[in-house]
């Protein structure tokens, strides 16, 4: 079938065209006027009230340190945390650095280059080097926010220049994503470096490691390339930069002790007050289960107390200035059990998100001392190179000139590696067992517990039967709206509906759930955390939404190590309680799920399956698909497990279910291509063999009509 017959066929099932019902008042959560304003936002809410108890327990355990020697003990705890947050770094390789040319203006000097701070993955660079400076001179690594030129920013330069002047060497990079760096063409993705950031980051989460591991790697390479500089002073490297390059600043000095003075701008606050705020940001300004593993923005400075550190904010930043404020003093408890109180310093000036002429002279003048070069702090006017002067490649795109890596080439590899060690891995006895034990592990999946609280609210008819509506308790502190499907004369057998565009598209005429009502079939249809009345469930939304997907909500999820997936499979259990006890007694249950919640009823299925027959159209093949296709879709993301490739794929929980009574209609790639009957065959291979009768079944290339009557054949 070619693919835009597919999307035709799948918005008819899916039920995107208008129908009778079209008027009807579906809504759940508009009778409910106390629960009804923030209804979009319970998923942001409920991850935000997780996240706030991780954050209780890690101040409860700074509050209690009052020594030298507590404190050290804190940060030998924190650089393991970080260890396991950021992942492991590769081993040094050499860096073959190449300088493209070089520019005289006056009173300084500029080379171009690159090197590789891994194989093949190339890091554009400019080193300015002031004509007076001392013999063996202080130097700055310099990181560049989310501007699309990197370095070369008018913000930047004035910043990057003002220091050369002063007499310091500069190392200036740009991050991937960004400057001559840049992954994606404009037609591809349109969402500038912070999209690049996040699009790429959710695949490299995928695969286990997170997207700052690679921006880190960067700033440590830089480092060892100021080392081989007979220029720079070796005990003399600090490091700058503003909004991303703040977070790159502090990650890298957190993490690089050869970093001797750190000023992180426009970046540190908390967590706290990022959550209440404007939310969590771009992939790489998250860590792997940051939050879980109790980790606030303190942490960055004080794991490196008492190096002189210097936080730069402004009071109306998008990163709240409370917060950079409780870090601050919460940092100088540190450094005082230090005897270094003085060496945490804070400046801040009442602008927005920009560096000010105030804040920049604090963050020379904090240089300068600390760095052991003397001179004025004023803030100078400068004058500007091109972007073009500033290439160090042919057109100014590394990747095309030099046939280089992305981040996205590497993480191709890395999740090929993973899927090789899985299939190599001994097949264990208790296979589904085994998996169960992965999936809650890695997803934070938990358990509901507790009595389900249900509210009935109110009832309307359609010919043959009747829609009624509930408000059920979900796995938190919040309720799903759910609509159930009861017809006049009953089969004695009920479907358990989860249509990825909603309840109320999932209800339109003569699609799945009107046809099986029609035939007597109880259908129960809820919205999911995230999903119709429950909205986006993101508070702010932010430059990471990328073709109307929060990635931010899924990257909110990864760093309270409790996944979109988890909540859902969570959910999609109360649900099958909630049918248990409200419907017949003994009654037949299916589950059936339509697009990107294929992959979270797989999951709740997998871990504990109170269905007898599921029915997934259009499924997700594999998470492998997300990360080795290079434009997917964003949609898929949500329904994603970071880290789950390090030890299972989708495949595998078909594998688990395969003699459960499994039909999985047009299997799709995450670009939204439907793989044919070959292609299924071969993917789900080790579950076909393993199928118990008609336990499982993969229909390929199925018209619309085909799709609807294959699933409700199946359902029968």
């Amino acid at each position: 079938m070619k693919y835009n017959t597919l999307i035709v066929a799948a918005c008819c099932f899916l039920g995107l065209p208008h129908d009778l019902f079209a008027q009807e008042d579906l809504s759940v959560y508009g009778y409910w006027k106390y629960h009804q304003p923030a209804a979009d936002q319970l998923l942001y809410k409920s991850l935000s009230e997780r996240a706030f108890s991780q954050l209780d327990k890690r101040e409860a355990a700074v509050l209690s340190l009052t020594t030298k020697e507590q404190w050290q003990k804190r940060q030998a705890d924190v650089r393991a945390r970080l260890a396991r947050a950021v992942g492991p770094f590769p081993e040094k390789t050499p860096l073959n650095p190449v300088i493209t040319g070089t520019l005289k203006k006056e009173g300084f000097s500029v080379e171009k280059l690159y090197f590789e701070s891994r194989p093949g993955y190339h890091v554009t660079a400019a080193m300015f080097l002031p004509d007076k400076r001392q013999e063996k001179a202080p130097a700055i690594v310099f990181c560049s926010g989310h501007s699309e030129n990197g370095f070369r920013s008018e913000a930047y330069q004035h910043l990057i220049l003002n220091y050369v002047n002063k007499g310091f060497v500069v190392l200036a990079f740009d991050p991937i994503g960004q400057g001559e760096r840049i992954q994606y063409q404009p037609d591809e993705l349109k969402k500038g470096a912070t999209g690049e950031h996040s699009y790429a980051g959710v695949q490299s989460f995928i695969s286990g490691l997170p997207p700052a591991n690679y921006f880190i790697w960067d700033g440590i390479r830089c480092v060892d390339y100021l080392l081989t500089r007979k220029e720079v002073d070796p005990a003399r490297i600090g490091i700058a930069g503003r909004s991303g390059g703040g977070t790159q600043s502090a990650y890298i000095a957190a993490m690089d002790d050869r970093i001797a003075v750190a000023a992180p701008e426009c970046y540190i606050t908390t967590f706290d007050k990022l959550i209440r705020s404007n939310g969590p940001q771009d992939a790489e300004q998250n860590l792997m289960y940051g939050l879980a593993e109790g980790i606030d923005m303190a942490d960055f400075l004080e794991v490196r107390a008492p190096k002189p550190a210097l936080i730069v904010a402004t009071t109306r930043d998008i990163f709240a200035i409370q917060g950079a404020r409780d870090s601050y003093h919460e940092a100088k408890r540190a450094y005082k059990a230090f005897g270094k109180g003085e060496q945490i310093q804070m400046t801040e000036d009442d602008a927005g998100h920009a560096s000010t002429p105030k804040n920049r002279e604090a963050s020379y003048a904090f240089f300068q001392k600390y760095l052991n070069n003397p001179g004025s702090s004023a803030d100078l006017e400068v004058q500007l190179l091109t972007d073009e002067e500033l290439h160090a490649t042919p057109g100014g795109r590394a990747i095309a000139a030099l046939r280089g890596e992305s981040m996205f080439s590497l993480n191709e590899k890395r999740v090929k590696e993973l899927a090789e060690r899985r299939s190599k891995a001994k097949p264990a006895a208790n296979f589904s067992d085994e998996l169960r034990k992965k999936i809650i592990a890695i997803s934070g999946f938990t358990k509901p517990v507790g009595k389900i609280d249900v509210i009935f609210s109110g009832r309307l008819h359609r010919p043959g039967y009747a829609v009624e509506k509930y408000l059920v308790k979900g796995s938190g502190d919040y309720h799903l709206p759910v609509l159930w499907l009861k017809p006049a004369q009953s089969t004695g057998k009920t479907v358990l509906l989860l249509d990825d565009q909603g309840k109320a598209q999932a209800v339109r005429k003569n699609k799945l759930a009107d046809r099986l009502a029609s035939q007597g079939y109880e259908v129960v249809i809820p919205d999911l955390s995230g999903i119709g009345e429950l909205g986006s469930g993101f508070i702010n939304g932010g430059d990471s939404v990328i073709e109307g997907v929060p990635l931010n909500l899924w990257f909110f999820g990864m760093l309270t190590h409790k996944s979109l997936v988890a909540t859902r499979a969570e959910e999609i259990m109360v649900l099958a309680e909630f049918i248990r006890k409200n419907g017949t007694k003994g009654a037949a249950l299916t589950a059936a799920a339509v697009g990107t919640l294929t992959s979270d009823l797989l999951h709740a299925a997998a871990i504990q399956n109170p269905f007898d027959k599921l029915v997934l159209v259009q499924p997700l093949v594999s998470y492998q698909s997300i990360a080795e296709e290079r434009l997917y879709k964003p949609s898929f993301a949500l329904s994603a497990v970071p880290s789950a490739l390090a030890e299972y794929d989708l495949p595998d929980l078909v594998e688990a279910l395969s003699g459960k009574g499994l039909l999985l209609i047009n299997p799709v790639t995450a670009a939204g291509k439907e793989v044919n009957q070959p292609r299924a065959d071969s993917i789900y291979q080790r579950a076909l063999k393993q199928k118990q009768g008609a336990g499982l079944s993969v229909r390929c290339g199925l018209q619309y009509e085909e799709m609807l009557e294959s699933a409700l054949s199946w359902i029968k």
